[in-house]
């Protein structure tokens, strides 16, 4: 008996060999199930959003501030910077391409500057909005140091690029500042911050024409002008009402809610100023008829945008506002097109200062 036990305590070879098969898959790594098949490979994009998304992980929240994912503003303040510039061509010829460069990346720094100081002012109000509440200083991404630190680099490149143009310029230049800093603060004074909006993002048009021709013609210009702010209460009021529900709750003014259901006659009547001001400053150029024909595109095309337009649906908004973008490139096409038609005539155009006292 007790030979019969130890037996069965060492264990048969049969029952041995059949624990064997159980400790090797116990000792074996776990099997893997089959993974899916790969989809479709993901189509190569180099959108703005895109290319912000594939950045290194600490530099995403300072392009984001920048909002560089988001060009559409960025197009709205060098545009009429473009419309200057490609007016104070001479007659016959392209806008100076090293002119409109430079007034690219001043715009790209700028808008980034002037949206760094919008989230500093904002902060605390962007996070009580579900459409602003992931932007970084609210989400607490980045300090508030850090972004003053990001501030200070982004004007001191713009100033680098204002310093490129004569002085008049750097003087015009300089002046818009204040404007740039205070905007923000709009909002809780008055109804109307799109207006100091537009004062402040079509400085471009002075300042285009001022670094081509050293000082500012203002026939030309400030008509210029002001179908730019014209244009921008029209982009702007639209893009506020996205968010006329939360700016009423957290005790934010904008023209959506001054105007409410009246919006769209409001902006029926700046696309007809706009319109109007663009011939204005047309004829004291001496414009052609490409110019004009494309004036007659925006007026066209403004009109669609405000007819089809639904106040109450942000999607639609944001959907309107971005097409302004074709509203600015149209204007300087037809610009460069009736430029290029203009001949250099003695009686249209105005003999320089010096040459007119040496033949005397």
């Amino acid at each position: 008996m007790a030979a019969l036990l130890a037996r069965l305590c060492r264990g048969a070879p049969g029952l041995r060999a059949a624990r064997l098969p159980l400790a090797a898959a116990a000792a074996a790594p776990p099997l893997r199930r089959p993974s899916a098949p790969p989809g479709p490979p993901r189509p190569l994009s180099f959108s703005a959003a895109e290319l912000v998304r594939a950045a290194p992980g600490p530099l995403r929240p300072y392009l984001r501030l920048m909002r560089l994912h988001q060009p559409a503003g960025t197009w709205l303040l060098y545009l009429p910077c473009t419309w200057s510039i490609g007016l104070a061509a001479e007659p016959g010829c392209l806008p100076d391409w090293h002119m409109l460069s430079l007034f690219g990346v001043g715009a790209v720094l700028m808008r980034g500057a002037g949206c760094t100081i919008n989230d500093m002012w904002d902060r605390d109000y962007d996070k009580k909005v579900v459409r602003t509440a992931s932007r970084p200083l609210a989400a607490g991404d980045i300090s508030t140091f850090q972004s003053f630190v990001f501030l200070g680099g982004q004007l001191s490149l713009a100033l680098c690029v204002l310093l490129c143009l004569n002085y008049y310029s750097i003087v015009l230049g300089a002046a818009s500042l204040s404007l740039v800093i205070t905007y923000p603060l709009m909002k809780r004074i008055t109804y109307w911050p799109q207006l100091v909006l537009g004062l402040t993002f079509n400085w471009g048009a002075l300042l285009g024409w001022s670094a081509i021709k050293g000082s500012c013609e203002w026939s030309v210009c400030l008509p210029l002008y002001l179908a730019g702010v014209m244009w921008t209460l029209v982009y702007d009021t639209i893009y506020a009402h996205q968010d006329k529900r939360d700016d009423i709750i957290i005790g934010v003014k904008s023209t959506a809610l001054q105007f409410k259901e009246d919006t769209k006659q409001w902006l029926s009547g700046f696309s007809l100023a706009m319109l109007l001001s663009l011939c204005v400053a047309g004829m004291n150029c001496n414009q052609t008829f490409p110019y004009y024909s494309a004036v007659a595109a925006i007026g066209a095309h403004l009109a669609h945008q405000i007819y089809t337009l639904d106040i109450d649906k942000p999607e639609d908004c944001w959907k309107k506002f971005a097409s302004n973008r074709t509203v600015g490139v149209l204007l300087f096409i037809g610009i460069v097109l009736g430029n290029l038609l203009k001949r250099k005539d003695s009686k249209n155009v105005e003999e320089p200062l010096e040459n007119r006292s040496f033949n005397k």
